[in-house]
C-alpha cells in the first residue's frame, strides 16, 4: 500500500477544542530509542528528524510527546523543537503531566504544586509560549482515587494562558466526569486495542457521547505496551491483513479508527517505512464482519 502526500487526511478530521487534527496522528515516545524510558536500542537523532519532518509531509498534524520521553542521549520534546520549528500553524502538540523522570531516569510523580514546573519544561523543551494540549497522566495508584486536586492545578494554569486545552490519561469515566465538572475536557487518552475490555469499551463509547475525543495508545502493540508488538499475530489479523494487501499494524490501526469518529491514532515509530504505513491506515476500510472478527482478537 502506497503512501500518497497528505495521507493523513484519509481517515477524517476531529476538534480538539478549536483545533483541529487529522485523526491519524503521531506518538513521539520511540523517537528516541526502541523504548522511550527504558532499556532499548539507542535512537538515530538524524533519521528521527527525518521522521517528524515526513510525518508533517504526509499530512500528520497531531503530535503525542512528552517531557519524560527521553533516553540517555535523546529527547522528544527536544527532537521535534529541532525538526519542525518553527511549526506548521496547524500542527497541534500533545503533551502529558504529573510522571516525571529525573536526570538518572528514575521516576517521581508531581504534587499539584510542581505540575507548573512539568508544563515549564515542556515549554521549554519545544520552544513554546503555550502548550495546546496537556493530558494529565493519572498513576496506576490512582486510578480509583480523586483527581480533582492535580486537574485543578492544570485549569489554573490553563486560565493563566499556559495551556490552550486539557485531556486526561488513563483514567476512568468516574476520573472524566470529575474532571470534567472542573474544566472542559478535549481529549482521554488510555490504552486501547483489539482484545479491549468492556470497561475499556464503556469509556470509548462514554467519550463519544460527551463529543470527547478519545486517543488510544498501544494500538498496535497491545499487550506488548513499551516492549513493541508481540512475537506471533492472531490468525484473524493475519488473515484481514492478507485481504487487504496491508500489515497486521495497519489492520490494528484501521480497526481503531473504525470505532468512531471522535477516535485519533497516535502510533509512534522511528522508521521512516513504518511511518509511511502506519499513515496510510487510515485508508484502511474494514467490513462490519471484518470489524465483528477482529473484536476479540486481542
Amino acid at each position: 500500500m502506497t503512501t500518497q502526500p497528505n495521507a493523513a487526511a484519509a481517515a477524517g478530521i476531529w476538534n480538539l477544542g478549536d483545533l483541529t487534527v487529522n485523526r491519524i496522528g503521531f506518538g513521539a515516545m520511540r523517537l528516541t530509542g526502541s523504548v522511550a524510558f527504558g532499556p532499548g536500542a539507542p535512537g538515530d537523532r538524524e533519521r528521527s528528524i527525518g521522521v517528524l519532518r515526513r510525518a508533517i509531509e504526509l499530512g500528520v498534524n497531531h503530535i503525542d510527546t512528552a517531557a519524560f520521553y527521553f533516553s540517555p542521549l535523546l529527547s522528544a520534546n527536544e527532537l521535534i523543537n529541532r525538526a519542525l520549528a518553527p511549526y506548521p500553524d496547524d500542527l497541534v502538540i500533545t503533551t502529558k503531566v504529573w510522571p516525571g523522570r529525573d536526570p538518572s531516569g528514575e521516576w517521581w510523580w508531581a504534587t499539584p504544586e510542581q505540575l507548573r514546573g512539568q508544563v515549564e519544561e515542556n515549554l521549554r523543551q519545544l520552544g513554546r509560549d503555550h502548550l495546546d494540549v496537556v493530558n494529565l497522566r493519572v498513576p496506576p495508584s490512582r486510578r480509583t482515587g480523586s483527581i480533582a486536586e492535580h486537574f485543578g492545578a492544570l485549569a489554573e494554569l490553563r486560565d493563566a494562558g499556559l495551556i490552550r486545552h486539557l485531556g486526561v490519561s488513563n483514567v476512568t469515566l468516574d476520573q472524566l466526569a470529575e474532571a470534567q465538572a472542573i474544566a472542559p475536557v478535549v481529549c482521554v487518552q488510555n490504552s486501547f486495542g483489539i482484545g479491549a475490555s468492556a470497561g475499556e469499551q464503556e469509556l470509548l463509547r462514554g467519550c463519544g457521547q460527551r463529543g470527547i475525543a478519545f486517543v488510544p495508545f498501544f494500538a498496535i502493540a497491545g499487550a506488548g505496551r513499551e516492549t513493541g508488538t508481540a512475537a506471533t499475530e492472531h490468525q484473524d489479523v493475519l488473515a484481514i491483513a492478507r485481504a487487504h494487501g496491508a500489515t497486521p499494524a495497519q489492520v490494528r490501526l484501521a480497526w481503531t479508527l473504525r470505532l468512531g469518529p471522535h477516535v485519533l491514532a497516535i502510533p509512534g515509530t522511528g522508521n521512516p517505512d513504518h511511518l509511511a504505513e502506519n499513515v496510510a491506515a487510515g485508508a484502511v476500510r474494514l467490513s462490519d464482519d471484518e470489524m465483528t472478527r477482529l473484536r476479540y482478537a486481542g
